[in-house]
């Protein structure tokens, strides 16, 4: 199967909507999807992310269904040098980077300043929300892989936001997200491929194919 992880167009953070860049981005966007065979539309319950898939939703003539785990992973936590608010992705390279425990994808959220306001949790929401819809379309996970009970030649695409998607990439992959929230960027309707790749056993692995595409924002596509 195929994953399309998309980022919602040029946003207006103070009304969640879009910006008239971004209702234009959102435009090129659908001209884009609706040239691929999709057949499931996910979306993100905030503003910006049920706006930009509205024009695709509008152009192909489908729906799209609401999962509130899609949000934003907008977990708020202290700056580890002021102590100010900040998000995940938002700490100094000069007090993250010298904490190992950062870069392990079983100890990153244990780190002192990770462990207040539920950061673990909104992290185990996405992961579960995210296994129980790939479970929907035939992949049940087991330990750090999948099980291709039945395996899918189809294409899927998730709306929602640079955090989370970072969070649902690091877990298709067993890595901590903070490498991706610190070390990748992804621009307004972005879309990240992600294929699985089944063995003859029915073992199955995730693969991005690639990552932060916006190529139909290009004056000449």
């Amino acid at each position: 199967m195929k994953i399309l992880l998309i980022r919602h167009g040029d946003p207006n953070y103070e009304l969640d909507t879009l910006t008239q860049k971004g209702w234009q981005e959102a435009e090129k966007l659908a001209e884009r999807l609706a040239k691929l065979n999709i057949s499931a539309y996910y979306v993100s319950p905030m503003g910006r992310a049920q706006d930009t898939v509205s024009v695709t939703l509008k152009k192909v003539g489908k729906s799209a269904q609401t999962y509130a785990w899609m949000r934003e992973f907008s977990v708020s936590i202290k700056d580890m040098t002021t102590g100010s608010p900040c998000l995940v992705w938002e700490l100094k390279p000069k007090d993250w980077t010298i904490v190992s425990e950062f870069y392990d994808k079983d100890k990153w959220y244990d780190v002192p300043v990770m462990r207040e306001n539920g950061v673990k949790e909104r992290w185990e929401e996405v992961c579960n929300g995210l296994d129980a819809l790939l479970e929907q379309h035939g992949y049940v996970r087991e330990h750090h892989y999948y099980r291709a009970i039945k395996p899918q030649e189809e294409t899927i695409a998730l709306f929602c936001h640079y955090g989370v998607s970072c969070a649902m990439i690091a877990h298709l992959l067993g890595m901590s997200p903070m490498l991706l929230w610190n070390h990748f960027s992804m621009e307004p309707t972005a879309v990240t491929t992600i294929v699985s790749r089944e063995s003859q056993d029915g073992v199955t692995t995730f693969h991005v194919h690639g990552y932060g595409d916006i190529s139909h924002l290009r004056e000449d596509s």
